[in-house]
C-alpha cells in the first residue's frame, strides 16, 4: 500500500526547501541512515541533514546545563576537544552552555560534531549560535526530524533528546 501511495507535492516542496539551504533528507530505508538512531524505540522516519553523516563513526553525547558555570563550560571544551583528537565524534543539541560548549570543543580539535536540534534546519537557534551552526555542518553536520520552519517549540526538546541518545554509544 506504501508503494502505491502518490508523494504528496508537500514533500516535494520539502525537498527543495531543505536543498535550498544545502541539505538533504534521509529516511529509514537509505543507506546512509544512521545504525543506532535504528535501534531506539521510536526512531524518526525522516532526518533532515546539513552536512554529513557516517554511519559508522564511534560517537558519544554530551549534554548539560543551559545555565552552566564557567568551569563546567571550560572542562566541556577540553573534554570534547581530546574527544575530536581521538576520533570520537561528538553530539550534542546546540543549545546553550554545555551543549555549546562541547560542540565549540570537538571542531577547535578538529573532529566531527553532530548538532541536533529542535527545530528546522532554516532556523538557527539559539540565535547566537549562527556562526557555531556554520561551522557545525562543515565539521559534521546539523540533524533535526522537525521539517523546514518549524520553531523551537518547547514540546519539541524531548523529542530531540531521544535522537541525540540514539547516536551514541554513551
Amino acid at each position: 500500500a506504501i508503494y502505491r501511495q502518490k508523494i504528496p507535492e508537500n514533500f516535494r516542496s520539502e525537498v527543495k526547501r531543505v536543498s535550498s539551504v544545502g541539505g538533504h533528507i534521509l529516511t529509514l530505508a537509505d543507506a546512509d541512515y544512521p545504525n543506532l538512531l535504528m535501534e531506539i524505540d521510536d526512531p524518526p522516519p525522516m532526518l533532515y541533514v546539513l552536512g554529513r553523516l557516517k554511519t559508522q563513526e564511534p560517537a558519544v553525547a554530551v549534554v548539560g546545563s543551559r545555565n552552566a558555570t564557567a568551569y563546567g563550560i571550560d572542562t566541556t571544551r577540553r573534554l570534547c576537544r581530546q574527544l575530536a583528537r581521538e576520533g570520537i565524534t561528538v553530539v550534542s543539541g546546540m543549545a546553550r552552555g554545555i551543549d555549546t560548549a562541547a560542540h565549540e570543543g570537538s571542531v577547535d580539535g578538529g573532529g566531527r560534531t553532530i548538532a541536533v536540534t529542535g527545530c528546522g534546519l532554516d532556523t538557527v537557534y539559539p540565535p547566537e549560535n549562527k556562526g557555531l551552526f556554520r561551522r557545525i555542518a562543515s565539521a559534521g553536520a546539523v540533524i533535526s526530524e522537525f521539517p523546514m520552519g518549524a520553531g523551537p517549540d518547547p514540546h519539541h526538546f524531548p523529542r530531540r533528546n531521544r535522537i541525540i541518545s540514539g547516536l551514541g554509544l554513551g
